[in-house]
């Protein structure tokens, strides 16, 4: 499996097969002065309707659009949708936040979308096994490094890429991720807005990988 950061939140993977998915993809603006998405994809998954999180007009090809609760495969790739909170007061501030979850070439993928609360002990059963985990750490409209701290050490992922953080063409969330790794081991910074995945490669003690943003 191949993982493209694009800034943000946004991700694209590509498996084994050459199926792409792509996972909330943003719009380019001032305040998120990333390169705009522009990418071909069979499959989008959208956690929440905000425009750095579901922006699809960039986006080529004829993908299926998925939002919400659902529980779908598609060419020997498994998504569940979970409903979770945009906050910490049962989305009445800012909405629902889908939690999605994707196993692709034998690689259990998590990716929390703008989660803004600690997960329930009943979400992280729905969720399971997690060998990839993809989480904001950005603090604001999401939880925090403390708070995504904890969900790493209660969903137990084999590795970790930290998203929707404080960087300098982001500079309207609090924390970046070197004050996520802050005092953590197994920390790699790559360098690179790509990584290649396999199922082989997930280690048996908990990685943080730090990708580079593109442009």
């Amino acid at each position: 499996m191949k993982i493209e950061w694009f800034g943000h939140s946004c991700f694209l993977l590509t498996s084994a097969s050459g199926m792409k998915l792509l996972m909330d993809p943003f719009k380019a603006e001032s305040y998120l002065n990333y390169p705009p998405v522009r990418a071909a994809a069979d499959i989008v998954t959208v956690s929440h309707e905000h425009n750095d999180h579901n922006y699809l007009v960039d986006i080529t090809g004829t993908p299926e659009i998925l939002r919400g609760e659902l529980d779908k495969k598609f060419n020997g790739i498994h998504i569940k949708g979970l409903s979770a909170f945009h906050d910490d007061v049962q989305g009445k501030e800012r909405g629902i936040n889908t939690i999605f979850c994707v196993n692709m070439d034998d690689i259990n993928i998590c990716h929390l979308g703008d989660l803004g609360h600690v997960l329930t002990g009943g979400e992280i059963s729905q969720i399971g096994k997690v060998d990839l985990l993809l989480i904001p750490i950005g603090g604001v409209f999401t939880i925090d490094i403390d708070q995504a701290g904890k969900i790493v050490s209660e969903l137990k992922p084999g590795i970790t890429i930290p998203m929707h953080y404080k960087t300098e063409r982001c500079q309207f969330l609090k924390w970046s991720s070197d004050d996520f790794i802050k005092g953590k081991k197994g920390v790699k910074k790559i360098g690179s807005s790509e990584i290649e995945i396999k199922a082989a490669d997930i280690p048996a003690e908990p990685e943080i990988i730090i990708m580079k943003y593109p442009g």
